[in-house]
């Protein structure tokens, strides 16, 4: 169990009642339950740890050589992380790792772990038990980068945090939970992303170029708007956020100014704005004036796994060409292509 920081691992001063790190070594006091396991539970904690609002690129190669470090010595990991950005960090995670065949399940809370109504028991709990989860085989029964959060599990390259209130924080919309807990926890093995081979070593991807912005349409946005962004210096692609489908204003200065920066050898990536659906550059004349200027589709991609899937393309090819061409895949489950 690997602790980064966040409202899960604080808990408040006896005296002066400020929220303060929990010793993550001394976690099965604050969730005495963990000790009805019976499993080896081992502990890491950053130091310092970090606010997730905190968290770069550079922390996410740290953790991952954390994990491959340690990836012989243990059936799971369960990685304990602030809400505000755990989706960026799982969804960078499943693309800098390939060939994962064991469980990393990133957690948190809305309310710290020592406080009495805390969620934070209930998910460490779980995503512990999902860890160790083996099949008839003695394979892991989730080989993938997931977040767990009030009873559902999901692929973390799927998932955006949509509620700062709410024990249920997260959302899949575009992909089906992984398993969903109550009384016994029920594994959704067809959606399941297993390895073709179980013997493979881990490989990492921590060569990440962040030179990536993102843009969001709005009605009246200008040319000289578009150009601030997608002309900022050194970047090499950008998320366009449109309405819709994938659609954006038909104006043929609009179109012309993308048009403009692709020509220059910029990569632009359409995600859609809504909560769920997905980018079809074909349905209507809007997508269709984007796709012809040369903007590639995300298809049903979140922001944050199309940020971090470019930061790893960038950075493992100097090729623009390369990297369009992988973007059309689903390298880790992050898009669904028929």
């Amino acid at each position: 169990m690997i602790y980064t920081g966040g409202t899960i691992g604080m808990k408040q001063d006896e005296k002066s009642l400020a929220l303060v790190p929990v010793d993550i070594s001394q976690i099965q006091e604050e969730v005495p339950e963990l000790k009805k396991f019976g499993y080896s539970i081992d502990t890491y904690s950053f130091d310092p740890v970090i606010d997730s609002s905190d968290i770069t690129p550079a922390f996410w190669v740290n953790l991952c050589n954390l994990i491959k470090k340690n990836y012989e010595k243990y059936d799971g990991f369960v990685i304990l992380h602030g809400t505000d950005t755990m989706s960026y960090t799982a969804s960078a995670l499943s693309f800098m790792m390939e060939d994962l065949a064991k469980p990393v399940v990133l957690t948190g809370s809305q309310l710290p772990v020592g406080m009495l109504r805390t969620d934070g028991k209930e998910n460490i709990i779980s995503s512990i038990e999902i860890a160790a989860a083996v099949d008839e085989t003695g394979h892991a029964m989730v080989p993938e980068v997931c977040i767990y959060f009030e009873s559902q599990l999901y692929r973390g390259n799927r998932t955006t945090k949509y509620n700062a209130e709410n024990f249920r924080a997260f959302r899949s919309a575009n992909y089906p939970v992984l398993a969903d807990v109550g009384i016994h926890i029920k594994f959704n093995r067809s959606l399941i992303q297993y390895p073709k081979r179980w013997d493979m070593p881990l490989k990492l991807r921590t060569k990440l170029d962040t030179n990536v912005a993102i843009l969001k349409i709005f009605p009246g946005i200008t040319p000289a708007a578009i150009d601030a962004v997608l002309g900022t210096k050194g970047c090499r692609a950008v998320v366009l956020e449109t309405f819709g489908s994938g659609n954006a204003p038909t104006t043929r200065q609009f179109v012309s100014t993308i048009k403009k920066w692709v020509k220059k050898g910029l990569i632009v990536v359409n995600v859609t704005q809504c909560q769920a659906g997905k980018v079809d550059m074909g349905a209507y004349a809007t997508g269709v004036a984007l796709r012809e200027a040369g903007v590639v589709s995300g298809y049903d991609s979140t922001t944050e796994a199309t940020l971090c899937k470019l930061f790893v393309l960038l950075g493992r090819y100097s090729s623009s060409a390369m990297v369009k061409k992988e973007l059309q895949k689903c390298l880790c489950g992050e898009i669904s292509i028929k």
